[in-house]
């Protein structure tokens, strides 16, 4: 399988979008505390969650994104599991028609757009640092529809029924393994 390292020299050549990247550092530090939680394979599901949305850009279709980037690293030779493949596409399966149906699948789907919320509720904090984020705050921030309007909701409430872990205890891992990397994400 791709390599970490191999992975982020790859994702600095194709994207310029700084804060891209900062989301998908962010995402592979939440599947890796997911998987670390289900007893997944943790450097698949990191994988996945880094590479998630290195395919988002003008020239990638909706209907394709999450599946491109599977086919461009085996292109440039690289060895992506079938599974992760999966879990890529399934992140955005509301346009790939690709649907999750695992564990990894399903973290990645719900926990994308929470990672989006937890860096918005960063930014709104007088220190702007993940550290001064409670669970409470983005609970809060949850429930006003207006506050983040981008955020898919109701994708990261899925956590429950399709994780069995409830929504506070989801958004408290997230936003853990978020500041776990904090100075990464310049946070």
């Amino acid at each position: 399988m791709i390599d970490r390292t191999q992975a982020l020299n790859f994702l600095n050549q194709q994207i310029s979008n700084k804060n891209t990247i900062k989301h998908l550092l962010a995402t592979e530090a939440m599947m890796r505390e997911l998987a670390k939680k289900s007893g997944g394979n943790e450097e698949e599901w990191a994988m996945a969650g880094l590479l998630h949305d290195a395919d988002y850009n003008d020239s990638v279709s909706e209907e394709r994104q999450g599946i491109e980037i599977t086919k461009i690293l085996r292109e440039k030779g690289f060895e992506i599991p079938e599974d992760v493949a999966h879990a890529m596409a399934a992140h955005n399966w509301h346009s790939t028609g690709v649907e999750p149906d695992s564990p990894m699948d399903w973290s990645l789907f719900c926990g994308d757009s929470l990672t989006g919320l937890i860096v918005a509720c960063t930014l709104v904090r007088p220190d702007k640092k993940l550290a001064s984020v409670t669970p409470e705050f983005v609970m809060k921030k949850f429930k006003e529809k207006s506050f983040a309007a981008g955020t898919r909701r109701e994708d990261i409430a899925l956590c429950e029924k399709k994780l069995g872990i409830p929504l506070h205890d989801f958004i408290e891992i997230v936003l853990k393994s978020m500041q776990d990397i904090s100075e990464e994400l310049g946070l």
